[in-house]
């Protein structure tokens, strides 16, 4: 999940550097949006380890 967060950062750095700004504002988002699931998931996971 942290890999497509990176791929989704990239493409909107790339969207933006060319002006398009629409498909630099939706990957941008996208972005955010998977990087806070993976680390909630990641917090979650350490929560949880510790009482196996």
């Amino acid at each position: 999940m942290l890999y497509w967060s990176i791929v989704f950062f990239i493409v909107a750095i790339i969207a933006a550097l060319f002006g398009f700004r629409g498909i630099a504002s939706a990957t941008s988002r996208i972005a955010k949006f998977l990087f806070f699931i993976f680390i909630v998931l990641f917090v979650l996971s350490l929560f949880f380890q510790g009482f196996a």
